[in-house]
């Protein structure tokens, strides 16, 4: 299983069974690190150029996979939990400690640098248990009793927000009683 450089599981053995399509991947198919930062790698920029930018992930002439490419990036956008499916609440200004959590599948290999960032969203009780234990993220798993707690008690508080009161009730005005 893949390891953190501390040492720690990320709890899955090859991190692009999960990776989607690469961030930079335009919807049609040319490839936006090529073209907005070919100053940090001018050569592969070069290359992206003669090939009118066309991603060679998505070109059928070509046989790379995401893992071939230099500056492939696939963060996860879904507001879930892959693990254990428990969605995310935040509310509007409150500095509430989130529910989920980014959570990075790829680290350098063999003392390599991270060249890859291939990110999913946990909630905070399957990161712990991934990275402090035996967890992977494919177990089957439903979310803890107090992930659900938390994401009730923040639920009621939003449709608390959402029922009518006046100002005159909210802030206790005397004068419109």
């Amino acid at each position: 299983m893949e390891k953190t450089p501390q040492g720690t599981s990320v709890g899955v053995d090859d991190p692009y069974e999960f990776a989607g399509l690469c961030d930079y991947l335009t919807g049609d198919g040319r490839c936006r690190y090529a073209l907005e930062q070919y100053g940090h790698d001018p050569e592969f920029a070069r290359e992206r150029a003669q090939n009118d930018h066309e991603c060679p992930v998505v070109d059928p002439e070509h046989e790379w996979s995401w893992a071939d490419c230099p500056h492939f990036r696939s963060r996860n956008r879904e507001r879930a939990c892959i693990r254990c499916g428990l969605e995310e609440k935040r509310m509007a200004h409150d500095d509430e400690r989130p529910l989920l959590e980014e959570h990075h599948l790829s680290y350098a290999r063999d003392g390599e640098t991270l060249s890859h960032e291939i990110t999913v969203y946990l909630c905070r009780w399957c990161h712990a248990k991934v990275h402090n234990s035996w967890a992977r993220i494919t177990d089957d798993a439903a979310p803890e009793p107090d992930a659900i707690a938390e994401l009730e008690g923040r639920r009621t508080r939003e449709h608390e927000e959402l029922g009518f009161e006046s100002a005159a009730e909210r802030y206790g005005d005397e004068k419109s009683k």
